[in-house]
């Protein structure tokens, strides 16, 4: 049965909390908000480009999925420029315990 030495454990921990800041960054709830909006904003925007005078006239002649549409790309790109301009903090690490002093002989 092998022991580990402080060292390697805290070399584990240091592991363990780098690849955990990297999964943080990865879900972080900004690119999935922003991807998701400039993906539907293009979908509504296309839309809305080929409208019929029909569904605009039923709209009361606004082209609302072309608005829609923008206004979803828009709110999209913000999230991700914001997430590109400021980056989540990585976490701070936990405290870890006091090392003791050697005892001094009285």
């Amino acid at each position: 049965m092998s022991e580990y030495s402080e060292k390697d454990v805290q070399q584990e921990v240091t592991e363990l909390e780098g690849k955990s800041a990297t999964a943080a960054q990865i879900f972080d709830l900004r690119r999935i908000i922003g991807g998701l909006f400039v993906i539907y904003g293009i979908i509504v925007t296309i839309v809305g480009i080929t409208d019929s005078q029909a569904a605009i006239d039923k709209a009361q002649g606004v082209n609302i999925n072309l608005w829609t549409g923008i206004g979803m790309l828009i709110l999209g790109v913000f999230f991700l420029v914001w997430l590109k301009l400021r980056p989540m903090a990585p976490p701070l690490p936990a405290p870890g315990p006091e090392e003791r002093q050697p005892e001094q002989p009285e």
